[in-house]
């Protein structure tokens, strides 16, 4: 037998040994040459990960295990948050941010069913799921552009006496303007939820100190889909300063129970047996109390173990990512008269998830985008353009209930009809990034 003479120890090192020369054997990008396909976002990985998720698998804990635990306390520390919580994907970590701000616990604070929820209807599905599903309701507000990002001068026509959260984007890696919308919310004693799937690792500087895009807010969200940041397949998570947000949110992911003993652990608290709850018999056991309407919205143990590889990767990334955007704007300043090209927020330093850009008049998108993906350059929109223009709006369209709009969304439907985006993702070298200025040069000339 191959494993005689071994101890498990042993055996599990020589089996990660050769994960490690397998993937350095057959995982090896090839180098790119024109002609080859630019995606827009790729897996940026190498044995480590692989190495990581062997491990998880040998010791087939399956379930959050310490790798979870790892993840957790290192993300949390990467980010200046006091909790986090990993969860199974970034649209779970919005569901959860927002469903937590629905519990009893937070008393007259609790955002309740035809409450509203200020938000943009440029951007992501499952940032404005979680409020229809609920029962609130969203409250769409137009974006500027070159920024694409929430219109602040229009916050305060959005209010009403039914307002209880901000819930928005950072678009594509760049930053809103944190400064108005948390002071629009803290003026008015609201919740703000930071969707920053699309921008981890983005820095503002907030009253004089720089900060992480995530953390300003009193939640914050991140996605781990491949495409993303950083990767672990599947996976996102939830994170806050504020222990009764994480209590809650923590309570929600893990079913809705009220116990807090881990995976594999009972009587943590010391008191399983000895305590009432609601109008269960007395010393109900704690392990099956449930305090909310929960989920299972928990990630594997072997998600995580790929996304402690990648965290440490993620440094060199955010770096990778910003050198790619400077290079592809100054490349393409040359055309800004036929494309209105992307600009940070002021304050901010973005970790840029792409590249928007919005044709100017008399230059067709159609055109445009079908040249760039002919001459093999994947391109996106600026994911649901006009969120209310979408089929599942119709019915709340024709009754005109479910939903409040600001004013016309008059810059948000350009956004529709004239912007589109590549990738600059860390995978991307500068031959990459000067073809796709190339060929971007050619289809707008």
């Amino acid at each position: 037998m191959h494993f005689e003479g071994k101890n498990e120890a042993e055996a599990r090192a020589e089996i990660l040994s050769l994960v490690r020369e397998y993937c350095n054997t057959y995982h090896q990008k090839k180098p790119w040459k024109e002609g080859d396909r630019i995606a827009y976002a790729s897996r940026v990985y190498d044995h480590n990960e692989m190495v990581n998720l062997t491990d998880s698998a040998l010791e087939f804990w399956l379930t959050s295990g310490r790798y979870t635990d790892q993840f957790e306390k290192e993300f949390a520390a990467y980010l200046g948050v006091r909790y986090c919580s990993l969860v199974n994907s970034g649209s779970s970590a919005n569901l959860l941010a927002f469903m937590t701000l629905t519990s009893p616990l937070l008393g007259e604070r609790a955002v309740r069913r035809g409450d509203e929820v200020i938000t943009v209807a440029a951007g992501f599905p499952t940032t404005v799921t979680p409020i229809l599903q609920f029962g609130a309701v969203p409250v769409f507000l137009d974006v500027t552009i070159p920024q694409y990002n929430i219109d602040v001068t229009q916050l305060e026509a959005a209010l009403s006496d039914k307002t209880r959260a901000v819930m928005v984007a950072h678009t594509l890696g760049n930053p809103f303007d944190l400064s108005a919308v948390k002071a629009f919310c803290d003026k008015h004693g609201l919740w703000l939820v930071e969707d920053n799937c699309d921008a981890l690792g983005s820095e503002y500087t907030y009253n004089g100190k720089t900060c992480l895009t995530g953390t300003v807010g009193d939640i914050g969200t991140s996605s781990f889909y491949p495409p993303h940041h950083m990767t672990m397949g599947e996976g996102g998570a939830v994170y806050t300063n504020n222990p009764l947000l994480f209590k809650i949110s923590r309570s929600m992911r893990d079913w809705g129970r009220d116990c807090v003993c881990p995976s594999g652990h009972d009587g943590v608290c010391g008191h399983r047996f000895d305590r009432q709850y609601g109008e269960l018999p007395f010393g109900y056991d704690h392990k099956y109390v449930y305090s909310h309407f929960g989920y299972n919205l928990k990630a594997t143990d072997m998600q995580a173990a790929v996304g402690c590889a990648q965290l440490q990767k993620f440094p060199r990334f955010v770096e990778r990512r910003r050198h790619n955007f400077a290079r592809l704007k100054a490349a393409l300043l040359p055309v800004a008269d036929k494309l209105i090209l992307p600009e940070a927020c002021p304050g901010s330093n973005p970790s840029w998830f792409g590249f928007l850009m919005t044709c100017r008049e008399g230059v067709e998108r159609e055109k445009v985008v079908a040249y760039i993906e002919k001459h093999g350059i994947q391109t996106r929109m600026l994911f649901s353009g006009n969120m209310v223009k979408h089929p599942c709006f119709d019915e709340m369209r024709k009754s005109g209930e479910g939903y409040r709009v600001v004013g016309d969304l008059a810059v948000t439907d350009t956004v529709m009809t004239r912007t589109f985006w590549v990738g600059v993702y860390p995978g991307m070298n500068d031959d990459m990034i000067d073809y796709m200025a190339k060929v971007i040069t050619e289809a707008v000339q």
